[in-house]
């Protein structure tokens, strides 16, 4: 389980009968001491090696939590801190340090992945997920997730942040599983059930800045850049002097998530903002430990990035060129989808709106693979049409898309029930992997509202007019709910007793019926380019053309609001239809699209799909 690391396992870890071993990293440090604070007290000095690591080994500890900190003597004095590679905060983020054992009674010895390109994805924050907000709870809603016919899990960030309430992307120790989801032996009892039943575990990790309370790396090294900026903070050093140390902590967290805690991928947090000029770029650094890690274990393991730049590179495979990603977030599918059921024009989404664009998204990905962008006011992207569909993970919800507007508000919210069941077609029959947001299968009403819950009131206030600067760029109106306020993270629990009822329980069924079309049909399977074609018709129809050996599968689309569309372009044979949104089964006011078609035009009705298959005559 050792990271294959030129400097060895950094952090601290029992090796037995009382004996623990202490490493890290603080190369302009005079000197550093380990201070013990249970269930002994001791200050042991620690020895630096050539490359900046503080080591030591501590023997006759009696049994009981091992709790410490670390002495730093520095030029300007001598100060207190935790492990920056702390596996455990129990006294939040400014108290020690615990040493955690990393055993664990694993049950998934069978499991050995899910192939990437049948991934269908369901990202979820533990702490709204349920009422407890644990990873326990999560536990008991595992089958109805099975049931649905989702296959990953997608957990957004669990590193240690301040306070109880958080996205996560305020995490401060990178190592840390957050104390009130559970804490370590908590998301590897969560993972190990998710693959018991046969799920996939994905987990979110940040590498482009850390939070701001509770941040103590600048005490132990020059982890941050003087040159760069992100628009969260202080960007990491990945490529200036003593870098290789900072590189080193963040390549042995993405191994510790993978092997230690039977992570299938990490979710790469905006790597647009891990400013790097090297030769060597860490993104390509990292992806070659993680093929390592993969070779040794014998399953797969896959990172995905978060990126902004529409830059093909990153999940170009390394012998052409590229960083060798196994793929990333994409986008332009979502703001094709947006801005065409909501008629939103702001901020980022001024760029989209026209029907044009979503067929280019199914297309080839990138909407924007080098055309003059409005909202940026340069030109944006490059081509992906090389790289196939299995790379790029796209969504009509998730958490920045619903989080990142003032109220929060869903789609369910900004749309009709024809719209959303429009919108999970346009998802789920997408040649690209589909990636669902806690709560869209049945029409969440609640808001998903950003939350924190800080300890510094200058922070908080920081926070709160940061994000009034957000809103600017898309006009909206009225007052944001208050970030730190209980209120503002309780109403965004998910509510679990709506998707038993009503229009709820259709759009349960009808997300898991076009998930099982998805499984079950070979041409939704195939995620290569040269299986999909796109054409547009009768203003507001598109039609999605998709094909694996001798089947073509067809699905119609309307995105008007109150107009038909027409599609006479069958070209030939006979077609069975598959799915009608419009049948009473789903509420709709009832189909007159037949049930077989030798190529008689259809009417597609307003925010109308209907899926059909030709089979071999």
């Amino acid at each position: 389980m050792l990271p294959r690391s030129p400097v060895g396992r950094i952090g601290a870890y029992p090796l037995g009968e009382g004996r623990y071993r202490f490493s890290v990293w603080a190369p302009l440090v005079e000197r550093v001491e380990l201070k013990l604070t249970s269930p002994v007290r001791r200050l042991i000095p620690l020895t630096q090696d050539e490359q900046g690591y503080w080591q030591g080994e501590v023997e006759g500890i009696p049994p009981g939590p091992v709790d410490y900190l670390y002495r730093l003597h520095t030029a300007v004095g001598v100060v207190e801190r935790p492990d920056p590679a702390s596996r455990c905060q129990p006294y939040g983020v400014h108290g020690p340090s615990r040493v955690v054992d990393p055993h664990f009674d694993w049950q998934d010895q069978g499991w050995k992945g899910i192939p990437l390109s049948q991934w269908i994805l369901y990202e979820l924050h533990v702490g709204t997920f349920t009422p407890e907000g644990t990873f326990a709870a999560i536990i008991p809603r595992l089958p109805q997730l099975v049931e649905l016919g989702v296959n990953v899990l997608e957990l957004m960030p669990v590193a240690q942040f301040p306070g109880e309430r958080n996205w996560g992307y305020d995490g401060v120790y990178p190592y840390a599983v957050q104390t009130s989801y559970g804490g370590a032996a908590g998301l590897k009892a969560l993972v190990n059930a998710c693959h018991q039943q046969g799920l996939a575990v994905v987990l979110d990790v940040v590498y482009n800045h850390l939070g701001p309370e509770g941040n103590y790396l600048g005490d132990f090294g020059p982890y941050f850049a003087d040159k760069y900026r992100t628009p969260w903070g202080k960007a990491m050093n990945f490529d200036g002097p003593y870098s290789d140390g900072v590189r080193e902590f963040f390549l042995q967290n993405a191994e510790y998530w993978l092997e230690e805690f039977h992570l299938d991928g990490l979710r790469l947090d905006a790597v647009h903002a891990i400013y790097d000029f090297s030769a060597y770029p860490f993104l390509q650094e990292l992806a070659e430990r993680v093929d390592a890690l993969e070779a040794r274990t014998g399953w797969p393991r896959v990172l995905v990035a978060e990126s902004d730049l529409n830059d093909v590179r990153l999940i170009t495979p390394r012998k052409q060129g590229g960083y060798g990603l196994d793929a990333q977030w994409c986008d332009d599918f979502h703001h094709s989808v947006h801005t065409l059921l909501t008629g939103e024009k702001t901020g980022y989404y001024q760029d989209f709106g026209q029907l044009e664009h979503l067929a280019k998204a199914y297309r080839e990905s990138y909407v924007y693979s080098g055309q003059y962008s409005r909202y940026r006011a340069r030109r944006h992207g490059n081509s992906a049409v090389s790289r196939p569909g299995s790379q790029f993970v796209i969504c009509i919800q998730n958490h920045d898309q619903v989080g990142n507007r003032m109220l929060g508000e869903r789609l369910s919210q900004l749309t009709s029930f024809a719209g959303l069941k429009l919108a999970a077609a346009a998802l789920l029959l997408a040649p690209m992997l589909p990636l669902l947001f806690m709560g869209e299968e049945y029409g969440e009403v609640a808001p998903f509202l950003y939350f924190i819950s800080h300890g510094d009131p200058n922070l908080v206030k920081a926070v709160r007019q940061g994000r009034r600067r957000e809103f600017s760029a898309f006009a909206w109106q009225g007052e944001p709910p208050d970030p730190q306020a209980e209120e503002t993270f309780l109403r965004s629990k998910l509510n679990w007793e709506l998707k038993e009822a009503g229009h709820h329980q259709v759009l349960w069924k009808w997300y898991q019926t076009l998930i099982r079309l998805r499984k079950t049909q070979p041409a939704l399977q195939h995620l290569e380019r040269e299986g999909v074609e796109v054409e547009l018709f009768s203003g507001s129809g598109l039609a999605l053309h998709r094909r694996q050996g001798s089947q073509s599968l067809l699905a119609l689309f309307n995105f008007s609001p109150d107009q038909p569309a027409t599609y006479t372009d069958w070209r030939g044979g006979s077609w069975e239809k598959l799915l009608d949104s419009h049948e009473a089964q789903w509420l709709g006011p009832g189909s007159s699209l037949p049930a077989k078609s030798q190529g008689d035009p259809v009417e597609v009705p307003p925010y109308g799909v209907v899926v059909y298959s030709q089979k071999p005559s």
